[in-house]
């Protein structure tokens, strides 16, 4: 397996999206999307300004292209719906309509503009191909974990890292295995009065 690690710049629980059910990276990071496997673990980790805390950690259970995420019923809450007031809504990440001629149509979310395109994080996105889907996560928002000393050489700049040694990835393993799986707590930018986050009770 590999680990990776990244920066998450704008926790809104857009990318990756952590709710109903399952943790998914559709959007954002790319050349993680095009390259990760079933079996790799991709950790998150908020700026140093915020203090490298881990802001969600998930396993690669399953890999999918766009047109079949968006047509797979399991994820059918995940496409926005600004219809309904609470956030959780509004930041589903299964943003890609497929259309008869192959090219997707991006909907309203917070990747376009409005209830328009926005050509550039479309192309960015469907540039990763892939959607990494998670049964087995830990998402913290903004209150994780930092990460201990032995595992500082997981903090990263810009882009991504994923040349650990098994050394590494043994103990970050053990370390966040000793954290309760699922949505711990609430994205960083996210109202306090709205608690639809726990999406059990949205």
């Amino acid at each position: 397996m590999k680990l990776y690690s990244y920066v998450v710049t704008h926790d809104t629980g857009f990318s990756p999206n952590p709710f109903w059910g399952c943790c998914t990276l559709a959007d954002c990071k790319p050349k993680i999307r095009s390259t990760a496997q079933v079996g790799d673990w991709i950790v998150g980790i908020s700026p140093k300004g915020d203090g490298n805390r881990v802001v969600f950690a998930m396993r690669v259970d399953e890999i999918l292209p766009f047109e079949k995420y968006f047509m797979d019923e399991r994820f059918a809450d995940k496409i926005p719906d600004f219809s309904k007031g609470r956030v959780v809504y509004k930041c589903g990440d299964n943003i890609y309509e497929p259309l008869p001629n192959g090219e997707f149509r991006q909907l309203q979310s917070m990747h376009s503009n409005g209830p328009y395109e926005n050509p550039d994080t479309k192309a960015h996105d469907l540039g990763g191909k892939n959607v990494l889907i998670s049964n087995t996560f830990h998402y913290f928002g903004s209150g994780g974990p930092a990460l201990p000393q032995e595992l500082h050489e997981m903090k990263v700049g810009r882009a991504h890292k994923n040349r650990f040694s098994d050394h590494i990835i043994s103990r970050f393993m053990r370390f966040i295995s000793s954290y309760p799986e699922g949505v711990i707590g609430s994205p960083k930018k996210w109202p306090q009065n709205d608690h639809s986050w726990r999406t059990e009770k949205a």
